[in-house]
C-alpha cells in the first residue's frame, strides 16, 4: 500500500507503538495510519463505539466516514466483513503480533494478505 489510510483497532490509547485488539469490535479505540508514497505520513486514533445499536455495522460505518482504505484484523465475523467489502474498505488478517508499527510496515510492504472467508470467526 503506497498511499491511503490503514485501521488498526487498538488496545488502550492505541497509536503507533501501541497493542493490537484481538477483535476489530471490541476495540477501544482505532489507530489510524495515514501512509503517502510508502511512508507513514501521521498517526491518529479515535475511540470504538463498540456493539451498539445497528451491531456490527456501527464500526463499519464510522471506518467508512473516516475514509479508511485498509483494515488490519486478528478476528472479524462474516457479517462486519461483507460489510467492509460493500464499502470498499480492504481487510487484511495478521494474528499473530500484536505490536501496531510492524503489522502497518508489513502491510505497506505489500506482505499481509487479505483476509479469506475461511479465517472468519464465528458470531458476531
Amino acid at each position: 500500500m503506497k498511499n491511503g489510510r490503514i485501521a488498526i483497532p487498538s488496545n488502550g490509547d492505541g497509536g503507533l507503538d501501541g497493542i493490537r485488539s484481538g477483535h476489530f469490535g471490541h476495540c477501544d479505540v482505532f489507530t489510524f495510519i495515514d501512509v503517502e508514497n510508502g511512508m507513514i505520513n501521521s498517526v491518529s486514533t479515535i475511540r470504538n463505539n463498540g456493539h451498539v445499536q445497528g451491531g456490527c455495522m456501527v464500526p463499519v460505518n464510522l471506518l467508512a466516514q473516516h475514509k479508511v482504505n485498509a483494515l488490519i484484523v486478528g478476528g472479524i465475523g462474516m457479517r462486519p466483513l461483507m460489510g467492509f467489502r460493500q464499502v470498499g474498505i480492504e481487510v487484511y488478517h495478521e494474528a499473530e503480533r500484536v505490536e501496531i508499527k510492524p503489522v502497518v510496515e508489513d502491510l505497506i510492504a505489500g506482505r499481509l494478505q487479505e483476509i479469506r472467508n475461511d479465517q472468519v470467526c464465528g458470531g458476531a
